[in-house]
């Protein structure tokens, strides 16, 4: 089914397409956006020391990070440094294809975002545009000590309901962004369970 692909590829394509939606700087003095560290992966586990995170995603998901990376020059807007799936974003299923994205945006790219919750502007405005449906209003939750903003939306798919989260945090200069896709509410927290703070381990 086309649609899965589509929206499994959306996933990671999302994060472009904001910076792209998002107002024109005023001209300024250019200075070129530095890289976050892109974090080290090994044995289904994510790990970002600069960031203070890591993501231990399920064995057997499909790594499309180095894939969907850009080149260094481009990427100074943004980084994906997580992209996983189900199964293949390529291969068609009967069934939603669960997926985590973690990607990083410079906060220039947004032109007077002061907080995490500013970044779920645009974010609405795109996940609304998909056909997704908010099921209320981004709100603040905590993970491992860390302070993070949450939104929460769905879509329904004939007889399924994609499951979609995303959760932000400002760091280092730039906004980070856990985006889950889901089958159901609870595959959704057992994913949002997976990422961790701090010295925590990954479950």
């Amino acid at each position: 089914m086309r649609i899965f692909l589509a929206l499994a590829i959306w996933v990671v394509a999302f994060q472009v397409l904001i910076a792209q939606q998002a107002p024109p700087a005023k001209p300024a003095v250019r200075q070129r956006p530095s890289l976050l560290d892109q974090g080290t992966l090994a044995d289904n586990v994510y790990r970002n020391s600069s960031l203070g995170f890591t993501y231990k995603f399920r064995f057997g998901w499909v790594d499309r990070t180095t894939q969907m990376r850009s080149d260094p020059d481009e990427a100074r807007g943004g980084q994906v440094l997580l992209a996983v799936f189900e199964r293949p974003p390529e291969v068609a299923g009967e069934s939603v294809n669960s997926a985590v994205t973690i990607a990083a945006e410079n906060v220039s790219s947004y032109p007077g975002l002061k907080t995490a919750a500013d970044y779920f502007g645009p974010v609405t405005e795109l996940t609304s545009g998909m056909g997704l449906k908010a099921t209320g209003d981004p709100y603040d939750v905590t993970i491992g000590g860390r302070q993070l903003v949450r939104g929460d939306y769905k879509k329904e798919i004939g007889t399924l309901t994609m499951h979609w989260t995303s959760l932000a945090m400002v760091a280092k200069g730039h906004v980070v962004s856990f985006t889950f896709v889901a089958s159901s509410e609870d595959e959704m927290e057992e994913l949002i369970g997976r990422l961790n703070f701090g010295s925590a381990k990954p479950r």
